[in-house]
């Protein structure tokens, strides 16, 4: 079976696969980890991205609970293999906070923080203003709340674990091949690439923001978004503790949010903001997101950025993940800037799909997958939304 796409996703599935036998081969157009799971903040969480971003406006309360019960599902997932397979990703259990930007943001995130504690059983704290400084060192935001049980991880340490483990069980992965083409061949497919053609029973796509200009079904469906990081000069671990006590990962109500964390080893703060509506080049976006920084922390201007970099995340007009089959080809894609968990979790799900041999249906395999007619895989409108969501964040802050 072939799998399109070497991220969590596709080795994930990968390794499903290999542990039951089937003969599996990963394909990336350039060398595996480049796109965004080497490149995200690294949070693991498992349910209030649903509930936050807003897909569920328009579901039955038996499909939220599907979506929450799978969510859940993904954090699972996750956190056991890490600890079954002895994978080296430096996984902690450091809890997550969710900041919010305005009086109207920390009144949202409640309702939320009460929706968690319901749905997924998970320990929420309810942290004031005046109790901000036990979280994050700032007066930027107006509270939030606590998420104790999610976790973190280093996302690179993790994909490089993820190859090991699909290796290990039999699975072939090869760099530097991007698919050009896929067509039906009597009983499957012949998958055209840059190095020579394969013969497969099966295909699953796996690419998420990236290599789907092959594929009219899916670029007519998934949205490319730049996501940029910089990482700080080391600092001295009692400033770090003084920036962000207890260590935990943190990321803000606004539609354009924000996120911090420490870094793996606790010697730097790793930032992510989307920096302008068009996407600058690294060396631009560090000095904007350094502002951005300095926003939150302000005597964070003296502090030097050592690192930038930027991956793709793949968001649909739905805002939720999509597990399923089309024209014989099986598919997880739409992480929605939230895929350590769900799209490792995803990649598992749709390699039993592809076998047949899932234990239930996921909540993301739907009969709709929303297009727009005027949506052709080229992302022209990612600016203007870009700056309509900045304008509303600003009415937010400023009315509350």
């Amino acid at each position: 079976m072939v799998i399109v796409g070497g991220g969590y996703c596709g080795l994930s599935a990968a390794a499903e696969l290999a542990r039951r036998g089937v003969q599996a081969v990963v394909l990336d157009a350039g060398p595996l980890g480049i796109g965004a799971s080497t490149r995200s903040t690294g949070g693991i969480t498992g349910g209030q991205k649903i509930l936050l971003a807003g897909p569920t406006k328009n579901v039955t309360a038996e499909q939220l609970a599907g979506m929450l019960r799978d969510t859940i599902a993904s954090f699972a997932y996750v956190t056991d293999l890490i600890e079954t397979e002895r994978l080296d990703a430096d996984f902690e259990r450091c809890g997550r906070f969710l900041a919010a930007y305005s009086p109207g943001h920390y009144e949202r995130l409640l309702r939320l923080g009460a929706l968690l504690r319901k749905h997924t059983g998970v320990s929420v704290q309810d942290v004031s203003r005046e109790r901000l400084g036990e979280v994050i060192r700032t007066d930027f935001y107006r509270g939030g709340i606590l998420v104790e049980d999610y976790g973190s991880l280093h996302p690179a340490k993790y994909h490089r674990a993820l190859r090991g483990l699909a290796r290990k069980r039999g699975a072939a992965l090869f760099s530097h091949t991007a698919v050009s083409a896929i067509t039906p061949s009597g009983t499957g497919f012949t998958v055209g690439t840059a190095r020579g053609e394969i013969a497969a029973r099966k295909v699953i796509i796996a690419t998420n923001g990236y290599g789907t200009g092959t594929l009219p079904f899916f670029r007519r469906r998934l949205i490319p978004v730049a996501s940029y990081h910089i990482a700080t000069e080391p600092l001295p671990r009692e400033r770090m503790a003084a920036l962000l006590p207890g260590g935990r990962m943190v990321s803000d109500s606004q539609r354009n949010l924000i996120a911090m964390r420490p870094s793996p080893d606790g010697t730097r703060i790793i930032f992510g903001a989307r920096p302008a509506a068009v996407d600058p080049p690294e060396r631009h976006a560090a000095v904007l997101i350094h502002r951005i920084m300095c926003q939150v922390w302000p005597d964070m201007r003296g502090t030097r950025v050592s690192h930038c970099w930027r991956g793709r995340v793949a968001m649909t007009f739905d805002r939720k993940p999509h597990l399923g089959e089309v024209d014989g080809l099986f598919y997880a894609v739409g992480c929605n800037a939230s895929g350590v968990a769900m799209m490792s979790y995803l990649g598992r799900e749709v390699a039993r799909r592809a076998l047949g041999v899932q234990e239930r249906p996921s909540a993301f395999e739907t009969s709709h997958f929303p297009d727009r007619f005027w949506y052709d895989g080229r992302p022209w409108f990612v600016p203007w939304i870009t700056e309509w969501y900045n304008l509303r964040d600003a009415i937010d802050r400023r009315f509350g």
